[in-house]
């Protein structure tokens, strides 16, 4: 890894499953002085990077950011524009909608050796998802409508519990890529035409509350794997150039300014609403 990492100016870490590589890497990027950004969807990886790293990644002046992706890092910074001037909220909800998923070989590996219990926040604090997860309906923009979504907390939990102030916070998932994922049978992914970009629809609401307020944002696109190259390649440039707002270990709403961010992004390859 210090001979990969020779000359760098940062390193994207695309490796997972980043419970067993996070770490490793990070230490190289520690040594090397160089900014860090990783694409984790798991919770225990990211969690560990804010407890055990950011002394250490202040020290050397540079910026980790763990989980800068679809999972984490976008609902991340939706949750950070719908905030805005509020200085807390009573509740921060996410649902996210896909009308199909075709996983990768990385997300199947992940599945597999990711047996950490997941997390959602209650009450201001990190607490264990209730057996089984609740259930509820969302009404998603078109073309998705109303579905019926499980709770499912990913990475953004960690991000979201580690600089926005939010009674509780919940994440949720639509039912049918769920069905895919869980069938061994269901293909990996292929392009749909000469972007690279697989068929794959998404949609991605946040509402955060507050007393008799909801504020909402929503993002839409296609294909979760490849939205994730621009918003780490985006976040790369803004910490390299100066753009970045924060040293040390930091989500993505606390480096970048969550709007300008998302803007740059739209109205290709995100719609925002």
């Amino acid at each position: 890894l210090d001979r990969a990492l020779e000359s760098a100016s940062a390193v994207i870490h695309c490796a997972g499953p980043f419970l067993d590589s996070a770490a490793a890497v990070i230490e190289a990027a520690l040594r090397a002085r160089i900014h860090y950004l990783d694409i984790a969807a798991e919770q225990a990886p990211v969690q560990a990077a804010f407890e055990r790293y950011d002394d250490a990644a202040r020290a050397a002046g540079i910026t980790i950011v763990p989980a800068m992706a679809f999972y984490g890092g976008l609902a991340d910074l939706l949750a950070t524009a719908t905030m805005a001037d509020w200085s807390e909220a009573d509740s921060i909800e996410i649902a996210v909608a896909l009308d199909s998923w075709h996983p990768t070989a990385g997300t199947r590996l992940t599945g597999q050796r990711n047996t950490v219990p997941r997390m959602t926040a209650s009450n201001g604090r990190l607490t264990t998802l209730a057996d089984p997860p609740p259930r509820r309906m969302w009404t998603f923009p078109p073309p998705f409508g109303m579905l019926e979504t499980v709770a499912l907390p990913l990475s953004e939990i960690a991000l979201i519990h580690q600089h926005l102030r939010a009674t509780t916070v919940d994440s949720y998932m639509s039912l049918a890529p769920l069905a895919d994922l869980r069938d061994p049978a269901t293909p990996p992914p292929v392009p749909s035409d000469a972007s690279g970009r697989s068929a794959q629809r998404f949609a991605i609401d946040v509402v955060a509350t507050r007393g008799g307020e909801a504020r909402r944002a929503a993002a839409q696109g296609r294909d979760i794997y490849a939205i994730t190259a621009p918003l780490i390649v985006e976040a790369l440039q803004r910490s390299t150039d100066g753009r970045s707002r924060a040293t040390g270990v930091v989500a993505a709403g606390q480096a970048f300014d969550a709007r300008d961010f998302l803007a740059s992004l739209s109205p290709e390859p995100l719609t925002l609403t």
